[in-house]
């Protein structure tokens, strides 16, 4: 009897260390760059569909410059978001004004009209550094909050944040801790982890990936580390990992693997901004020839660059803006992944603020199991009033346990799938749909299933030029589920 409680008194202890206690997941081992590494290394970058991104650039690139002639740069370059620090010179025709949160309202006022009239915005601010008072902490947040000022990026010299994070939710304004190098206090990625742990989520991390290489850092395993509290993004690349003489060169050019960076953003779902900071001393008197280079790499490896996300992210959270629903049942919206989930009747969720034409439309869907029934209507003619739209539009059908004519990636009674492409209930398959003219294609996990001149057939009875699109709903007892949801018009 004796052993048997000793027994339960040991089993239920390996329980409360590797289980759960009062709901609460307890960790194990304390998360540091190690223990993501072989997450990082098992992850299989080469196939992210990378998202796009908005492009930003740090004002430190062109600190030989006045804020106004920056302004002047980033209209050249097309970027249209700044991150302004504390210190560049503000005008020529101001001698001895510096561009920071000490700038008289007056001024401030000319600094937005001025942004205006360029049609630049401020995102953030920063590298800015105070103290650990009230009194200081806000006259940064009144700077910012005047300026419309997103997130303030900093490196605290304290350890207390709880009057930091007091102002975050007084002023509903970001704070993202900057790492520069080695020995600087917020050099190493797990230091910034500690500090925002448990912290209001609005507190998070400016990810400079030059500092990290510098300091000997894997970018990539720095961001798998602080996934879900990076706020901000420096993005630098460097001839040379490990060395603190090491260079900025044009993204694509250097040792950082900017696609894997890049990759690993979308997988987190970041939706902040690339701020370009080009720090390259031969560089300094013109730094737009490597940044427009950057950029065009950028480009040239976002798979979303000319799509539009139709399931919009704005204010830190996604939202059904634009979309309607029509009949019985209707979608959940998971508001910070952006996933939807389908519930009740057969209804039809369609996007309303535009009708396509020649387009792709670009998504990603799972079923629940087997039985899921779902599917994706192309050039809904008018605004449904009725059922009446099945008669004048395709559905691209998703149904794994239906045949022919009625299985996923058909057109609905009208065409079947050459071949089965999709994953099993609760993977997610990648859907991309091409309706240009009268042709249908449509790609399955990177294989088409469906290419196809439409003519009425089946229930088809005509089809429209251009229509809005929409995703079917079908049941609650094996629902569907998409996420990120683009569309590309096609001239």
């Amino acid at each position: 009897m004796k052993r048997q409680i000793i027994g339960f008194m040991v089993f239920f202890l390996l329980l409360s260390v590797l289980g759960e206690v009062k709901g609460q997941p307890r960790s194990v081992e304390k998360q540091t760059l190690a223990s993501v590494k072989a997450e990082v290394v098992n992850t299989n970058y080469k196939d992210v569909r990378i998202k796009k991104f908005p492009i930003a650039s740090q004002c430190w690139t062109f600190r030989k410059f006045t804020f106004y002639e920056t302004l002047e740069k980033a209209k050249e370059l097309g970027i249209r978001y700044l991150q302004p620090y504390p210190g560049q010179a503000l005008s020529r025709d101001i001698p001895g004004v510096r561009f920071d949160h000490n700038l008289s309202d007056d001024l401030i006022k000319k600094v937005r009209n001025k942004l205006r009239e360029y049609g630049i915005s401020l995102v953030s601010y920063g590298v800015v550094g105070f103290e650990n008072t009230e009194e200081s902490m806000q006259k940064v947040f009144d700077f910012a909050r005047k300026m419309r000022i997103g997130t303030i990026v900093t490196e605290p010299k304290f350890e207390d944040a709880s009057l930091l994070e007091k102002m975050v939710k007084k002023y509903n304004i970001n704070i993202a801790i900057h790492n520069h190098p080695d020995p600087s206090k917020y050099f190493h990625p797990e230091t910034v982890f500690e500090y925002v742990k448990g912290l209001d989520e609005r507190i998070g991390a400016c990810a400079d990936t030059g500092h990290w290489m510098r300091s000997g850092v894997n970018p990539v395993e720095a961001l798998r580390l602080l996934k879900g509290r990076i706020i901000d993004v420096h993005l630098k690349d460097l001839d040379v990992f490990g060395s603190k003489k090491a260079l900025d060169v044009p993204f694509g050019q250097g040792k950082a693997n900017v696609h894997d960076i890049l990759a690993e953003l979308t997988l987190q779902n970041y939706h902040g901004y690339l701020a370009i900071e080009h720090e390259n001393p031969s560089d300094v008197d013109n730094p737009l020839p490597p940044m427009r280079k950057g950029i065009e790499y950028v480009q040239s490896i976002t798979y979303y660059q000319d799509y539009e996300e139709i399931l919009g992210f704005n204010r830190g959270s996604y939202a059904k803006h634009g979309w309607n629903q029509y009949g019985p049942g209707y979608f959940e919206l998971d508001r910070k992944t952006g996933v939807l989930k389908g519930q009740g009747g057969m209804g039809l969720f369609w996007y309303s603020r535009k009708k396509y034409k020649d387009f792709i439309l670009d998504l990603e869907y799972m079923c629940a199991d087997k039985f899921t029934n779902s599917g994706v209507f192309i050039r809904v003619p008018r605004m449904p009033a009725s059922d009446e739209y099945i008669y004048h539009s395709f559905e691209i059908q998703i149904c794994d346990n239906e045949k022919g004519i009625h299985k996923t990636g058909a057109a609905y009674d009208a065409e079947p799938p050459r071949f089965d492409a999709f994953k099993e209930s609760g993977e997610w398959n990648h859907m991309k749909i091409t309706f240009k003219g009268k042709n249908i294609k449509v790609d399955i996990n990177g294989k088409q299933v469906l290419d196809w001149d439409a003519e009425p057939r089946g229930k088809i009875r005509d089809f429209a030029q251009e229509g809005y699109v929409g995703l079917q709903n079908h049941d609650s007892r094996s629902p569907i589920y998409f996420r990120n949801i683009y569309i590309k018009e096609l001239k």
